[in-house]
């Protein structure tokens, strides 16, 4: 067991990751990471573009606080989305790199990328994009994805993949089950596919199936309903899609992260107890609320409230979580200790 499971209070913000507003610490900074000690920090563009000044940044939020393995995560998929603009290789669009299907060059470009982030002091990069471009009005997907062909992106998903874990970067697939075929952005609303089982199966399913197969440690949920499985809850909020099939049916033993529960997608629509309880009990071992401290504080509470309010869920379900995340935290020191040396 990690240092961080011996404290004597609960360690509630384990399943909390959060983002800070600017490139420094202020005191109010200080103060709630302290209070609520999250599992993970997430950078964005407004704490720094530069990865020389960004380092100092984690350095500083790892001396705070310590002895907790915190998480430092980024968005560094290449193309449009990319927090970090000088010191890290910036990389074409994951449609242009892989288009000819060679799985080699985006090896060694996900390589080359990796190794900036681990000289930063970044732990985990929010990429491969495992969704498939399969609907041309997709607002939100596009060129982020390899292809709109499920095998190629399984194909040149896990070469990225493995790209980013032999440079010492924990990648996390991204968005389970599948983002590509919606014509909303779950960021400003909550998306629908309407796809029956067999195409979700041969489609979307299809590149976390083998990126599961592949040993893939962290995948990320999506903020869109499939109601061919679930006709109410998008799926960072249903047991039937994380824990049926994710956990189930594909055996993915790793740890699952929520997408952003600050966006619209889910919080235009649930109350936040409601989506930190659902998205918990489908088995989601960590929840991303970026960019809103007062909402993530609440969700906080409500983790407290519902592990306090429920031992048994607590002792079991809870508890098996963080196992998961220990396991991944074993894996992050020891890749820490490899680039280092």
């Amino acid at each position: 067991m990690s240092p961080s499971r011996q404290r004597s209070s609960p360690p509630w913000g384990q399943w909390l990751w959060v983002s800070l507003p600017s490139q420094t610490l202020t005191e109010e900074d200080c103060r709630w990471l302290r209070e609520i000690r999250p599992a993970g920090v997430v950078l964005f563009a407004e704490n720094g573009r530069d990865g020389e000044k960004v380092r100092h940044l984690i350095a500083g939020i790892r001396e705070l606080l310590a002895p907790d393995d915190v998480w430092i995560a980024i968005d560094q998929e290449g193309g449009r989305v990319e927090r970090l603009k000088e010191g890290v290789p910036l990389l074409q669009p994951m449609r242009r790199l892989g288009e000819k299907g060679d799985p080699v060059p985006v090896f060694e470009s996900a390589f080359r990328l990796g190794t900036a982030l681990r000289k930063i002091g970044i732990d985990v990069d929010f990429s491969p994009v495992l969704d498939v471009d399969s609907n041309p009005d997709n607002p939100v997907i596009g060129d982020r994805s390899f292809s709109g062909d499920p095998w190629k992106v399984q194909k040149l998903g896990m070469a990225f993949a493995h790209g980013l874990i032999a440079s010492g970067i924990v990648p996390c697939g991204k968005h389970f089950p599948g983002h590509g075929d919606t014509v909303l952005d779950s960021h400003l609303d909550l998306p629908t596919v309407d796809a029956p089982e067999s195409v979700l199966e041969t489609r979307e399913w299809l590149p976390f199936e083998h990126a599961v197969f592949g040993g893939i440690p962290l995948i990320m949920t999506a903020h869109v309903r499939y109601p061919a499985i679930d006709p109410r809850w998008p799926a960072t909020m249903s047991s039937r899609i994380l824990k049926g099939i994710l956990r189930k049916r594909f055996g993915f033993s790793g740890v699952l992260l929520s997408d952003d529960l600050s966006m619209a997608g889910v919080g235009a629509y649930f109350p936040l107890p409601t989506i930190v309880e659902r998205s918990l009990r489908a088995t989601c071992d960590g929840l991303l609320v970026l960019k809103n401290r007062e909402r993530a504080t609440g969700t906080l509470e409500a983790i407290r409230k519902l592990a306090s309010g429920h031992p048994v869920f607590w002792e079991r379900q809870l508890k098996r979580s963080l196992d998961r995340l220990d396991r991944l935290r074993t894996i992050v020191r020891q890749e820490r200790v490899h680039a280092d040396g």
